[in-house]
């Protein structure tokens, strides 16, 4: 248990934060070992409720820990995250382990090598303890999938996690560590944030090297609090020669310098995505709130409309589409009818549209490129909702659950992977029954450190959160 005053709520060491863990191991108040075996015992009063860990390992975790243990004795840790657990999504390639991309149609290969952010995490001390769940192929903001079981949200069990970052959402609401990596493509990070809670930083395109790279796929942290956030970056943001897109090392960005005051910023109050689903009351609230308390701190807030199109956004669906049938052509009919029949599809569809079609949809991301370069003209950053729904069914593909209108809900989201944007959700508020709301902060694209100064500002104007959900009562 964590030191505290007798009067003071005691907080477990799974509930810590990645900077008081290591401000723990540095005052010798406990160790990486005894904090590993207080994730694991809770690990197992959760798991079986919301299932979203994928290859758990606590044996491989224990030699891992102990290994830090000893370097904090010594008082010679490697890194800031040294001894800190850590999960992985299953998409992001861990030596010796398998990549399922939560598809039953996938092989089960062994990963020759660690992915440019997994190999960033091992070298810092970090505890990869397990992977997470994902749906199929990453094409969901949903814990559904034909490879892993069916993950669900702590918040409340007969809810979405959403995706694709499913499993990583759920574990960091549920208290599984302070760390978590996922990847986002449309709003992968972000959206299970939304609806879990917690903070996800969408970086800046090839601000974290990724391997394999794709247009506007990045790998982003989703911890409970923005300083684990930017602690997170200080690692995944090293540069990686396998990423071709990745930055340039940048020896002038702080991430631990997050004093960021709103006085006299410029923001955008973006509450019409201009597509997609219609925005629900409480979420519109929410947002409008966040966008308030950044105007009483100094800010100048003005409403602007949303940059995305029907047009970009059914182009984006094409695209898509065809790109997932290519991979899925190539599978025998049997290996291909494993897939989640409602990707399987969404995916057919591709086969059926010509080279005009698909070249039409990828020239969706630069059209949205060019419209949020002249967004951001006149602003600093744009506050949006994350998710025009409070939340959906457990069960649902996505909150249409139409794969003929699969991408209604990632209209605040999706833009911002094709302009390279970076975009963090935080916890704005909640619902009239404790669901939590999360709101996004969108910046100029490189300025991550400015949206992750942003959110630690708001974390400061929002005032005290609810507790973190807790395991059912067996």
């Amino acid at each position: 248990m964590h030191n505290s005053a007798p009067d003071e709520e005691v907080t477990s060491l799974h509930d810590l934060s990645a900077t008081d863990l290591i401000a723990g191991y540095r005052a010798k108040q406990f160790s990486p070992s005894e904090v590993l075996e207080e994730v694991i015992e809770h690990v197992a009063a959760w798991e079986p409720h919301i299932k979203a860990l994928y290859l758990f390992d606590p044996d491989g975790a224990r030699a891992v820990a102990k290994a830090s243990t000893d370097r904090w004795q010594k008082g010679e840790p490697v890194s800031t995250l040294d001894g800190v657990p850590v999960t992985i999504k299953d998409n992001i390639a861990t030596k010796g382990q398998p990549i399922p991309l939560g598809s039953a149609s996938v092989k089960l290969v062994p990963a020759e090598k660690d992915a440019p952010p997994a190999a960033r995490l091992r070298e810092a001390g970090a505890i990869i303890f397990s992977k997470t769940t994902m749906p199929d192929y990453g094409m969901l903001s949903s814990g559904l999938s034909s490879f892993h079981p069916l993950t669900r949200n702590p918040w409340d069990l007969s809810k979405n996690p959403g995706g694709s970052s499913s499993g990583a959402g759920a574990a960091g609401a549920a208290g599984y560590g302070p760390l978590h990596l996922g990847t986002d493509i449309g709003g992968s990070v972000r959206l299970p944030a939304c609806w879990c809670g917690l903070v996800a930083l969408k970086p800046s395109l090839g601000r974290v090297p990724i391997d394999p790279p794709y247009v506007g796929r990045v790998a982003g942290p989703m911890t409970r609090t923005v300083d684990d956030a930017a602690l997170m970056m200080c690692v995944l943001s090293k540069p990686d020669r396998r990423d071709g897109m990745s930055l340039p090392a940048d020896s002038s960005i702080h991430w631990k310098t997050l004093d960021k005051s709103p006085r006299k910023v410029r923001i955008g109050l973006m509450l019409d995505a201009g597509a997609g689903q219609p925005l629900e009351k409480e979420v519109r609230e929410v947002a409008v709130n966040v966008a308030k308390a950044f105007e009483s701190a100094g800010a100048i807030v003005t409403e602007v409309n949303g940059i995305l199109t029907r047009e970009m956004l059914d182009g984006l669906d094409n695209f898509w589409r065809a790109r997932l049938w290519d991979d899925l052509s190539k599978l025998s009919p049997e290996e291909r009818a494993k897939t989640l029949p409602y990707i399987h599809k969404w995916a057919e569809a591709g086969a059926k549209l010509s080279g005009v079609d698909v070249v039409r949809g990828f020239n969706a991301t630069m059209a949205i490129r060019a419209a949020a370069a002249k967004l951001f003209h006149e602003l600093d950053y744009v506050i949006s909702p994350v998710s025009p729904v409070v939340n959906f069914p457990a069960e649902f593909a996505a909150p249409v659950n139409d794969p003929g209108r699969p991408f209604e809900h990632i209209c605040y989201t999706v833009p911002w992977n094709m302009s390279e944007n970076p975009a963090l959700s935080i916890n704005g508020g909640y619902d009239t029954k404790g669901f939590p709301i999360g709101v996004q902060i969108i910046g100029r694209r490189f300025d991550d450190l400015g949206v992750l100064g942003m959110a630690k500002a708001f974390e400061g104007l929002r005032g005290p959160q609810r507790s973190w959900p807790t395991p059912p009562k067996k």
